[in-house]
């Protein structure tokens, strides 16, 4: 059994009331494995300069089909979870939904668009977005698949360097202690400086501040900013878990974002760099790209 089936096992074992949603979140992790997906990730032109994501401004060219079903899946899945909030998405699986401007909405976190799209077809707009939400994830997977290698060393901003996402947490490794961001979307790690927001930048050490919640372990921290009123979950360990065992890190890490809400603090809205991101149809049905 991998990480990634224990650790989905581990939080079905664990919050059996989850299983609605862990349900949704199981399509996610086979479609990851989907190897169609690294057909469409772009070819790196060249470097990008030096706080620019590795997908900004890319064109991507998409075939209808595979897109289209994915979605058309995780809808139905959500759907049919039998939770009232999950079933007020029955408009989405009636409605023609364009998988296309769907998918760049959510690819760019453009919230705003989400909930236009909700609201003209009569579903619920926090259900439809957090299903929207999981869209890209086995493309940005792939991204993160083909591209580690070009990642920069030196890159030490607060977004992920492949798709310019906030990290989910962070990651205190091995007895050097070295500290890594992992992005909750395409699973990404880079370095990160120690003492240091990724949100606002301050590296003020009286600005920052560590919160250790009663049942939260001894392993997991929030670090948190005074100034911008920010925070991120930290887990000391070995070594990082693979990529696509993020998504279920940060879930069965929930507890600590709840302790941080009830202290005042948030997770920023929307990308820490906008994308702006080109996705064009090619109308082949049968493969991810032409």
């Amino acid at each position: 059994m991998t990480a990634i089936d224990t650790g989905l096992q581990g939080l079905k074992r664990n919050h059996p009331e989850w299983e609605p949603w862990l349900a949704v979140i199981q399509e996610v992790l086979t479609e990851n494995t989907n190897l169609e997906w690294d057909s469409a990730v772009p070819a790196l032109i060249g470097a990008q300069p030096g706080k620019v994501p590795l997908l900004a401004e890319a064109t991507l060219v998409f075939a209808a089909g595979p897109v289209r079903r994915f979605l058309e899946r995780l809808m139905r899945v959500a759907c049919h979870g039998g939770t009232a909030k999950m079933a007020a998405l029955e408009p989405a699986l009636r409605a023609e939904l364009d998988g296309f401007d769907l998918f760049k909405a959510s690819l760019c976190q453009d919230r705003d668009r989400i909930k236009q799209i909700a609201a003209n077809i009569g579903a619920d707009a926090e259900a439809f977005q957090a299903v929207i939400d999981l869209l890209p994830l086995p493309f940005l997977q792939a991204c993160y698949r083909r591209w580690a290698a070009s990642i920069p060393e030196s890159w030490m901003e607060g977004y992920c360097p492949a798709c310019g996402s906030w990290p989910a947490f962070a990651e205190v490794r091995g007895i050097e202690r070295s500290r890594y961001l992992r992005c909750g979307r395409c699973g990404a790690a880079w370095q990160a400086h120690c003492l240091f927001c990724p949100y606002c930048g301050i590296t003020d050490h009286e600005e920052l501040v560590s919160l250790v919640p009663e049942r939260s372990g001894s392993n997991s921290v929030i670090e948190a900013c005074k100034r911008c009123l920010g925070y991120i979950k930290s887990f000391t360990l070995l070594q990082g878990g693979p990529p696509a065992k993020v998504l279920l890190d940060d879930l069965a890490s929930v507890d600590l974002d709840v302790a941080a809400v009830e202290q005042g603090y948030r997770r920023p809205q929307g990308a820490g760099y906008a994308l702006a991101v080109n996705v064009i149809e090619n109308g082949v049905t049968g493969s991810l790209v032409a």
